[in-house]
C-alpha cells in the first residue's frame, strides 16, 4: 500500500493535464470521424493528438534543462515543426483515389486539426484547445449535412460544384 502511496507523490500533474486533455480533445474530434465510417477515427485522431502533446512537452521540458543554440536557455520550435511535417505524410496516406473520385482529404485535415489541438495542449494554451476542438467538431458533423443538403439537387442532375461530373456520378467528400 506505501508503494501506491509514494506513486501518487511522484506524479507530475502539470505534465499529465496537457496530455489527458489532449487525449479527450482529439478523441472528440475522432468520435466524429468514427461515427462517419473514416479510415482514420477515434483511436487515430485521439493518439495524433496525444503524441503532438508529448512532443510539446519534450520540447518545453528539454529546453528549460539543457542548452540550446549557441549555447542559450530557452524554447526551440523544432520538435514542433516537425509534428506538422510528420502529420502530413499520415494525412498523405489517407488521401486515395478511388475509381474517377478522391476521398480521405477531410479526414487529412482533421489529423492536421488535431495535432494542432495536441500542440496547443501540451503548451497548455486550453482555452484555444477547447475552442479549436469545438469548432472542428461543428465543420466535421454540422458542415457535412449543410453539404449534402446543398449539393442534393446536383447529386441527382449528374452536376457537380463545378459543373458536369464524370460518369454523372455526384462525389462528396465527408
Amino acid at each position: 500500500m506505501e508503494f501506491f502511496t509514494n506513486l501518487f507523490s511522484y506524479l507530475d500533474f502539470a505534465t499529465i493535464d496537457p496530455l489527458l486533455i489532449a487525449a479527450l480533445l482529439g478523441g472528440v474530434v475522432g468520435f466524429e470521424r468514427e461515427r462517419s465510417g473514416k479510415v482514420a477515427g477515434l483511436r487515430t485522431h485521439t493518439l495524433v493528438s496525444l503524441g503532438a502533446a508529448l512532443l510539446s512537452l519534450i520540447s518545453l521540458k528539454t529546453f528549460e534543462t539543457y542548452p540550446s543554440v549557441n549555447g542559450e536557455f530557452g524554447f526551440d520550435y523544432h520538435l514542433i515543426a516537425n509534428v506538422i511535417v510528420g502529420i502530413g505524410f499520415i494525412g498523405a496516406g489517407t488521401i486515395l483515389k478511388r475509381e474517377n473520385k478522391i476521398e480521405g482529404t477531410t479526414t487529412a485535415a482533421s489529423l492536421w486539426v488535431v495535432a494542432a489541438i495536441g500542440i496547443a495542449s501540451g503548451l497548455g494554451l486550453y482555452v484555444e484547445a477547447v475552442t479549436t476542438t469545438v469548432v472542428a467538431y461543428v465543420i466535421l458533423a454540422g458542415l457535412w449535412l449543410v453539404e449534402k443538403y446543398l449539393t442534393r439537387e446536383m447529386r441527382y442532375k449528374g452536376e457537380g460544384i463545378f459543373g458536369q461530373l464524370k460518369d454523372g456520378v455526384h462525389h462528396v467528400d465527408s
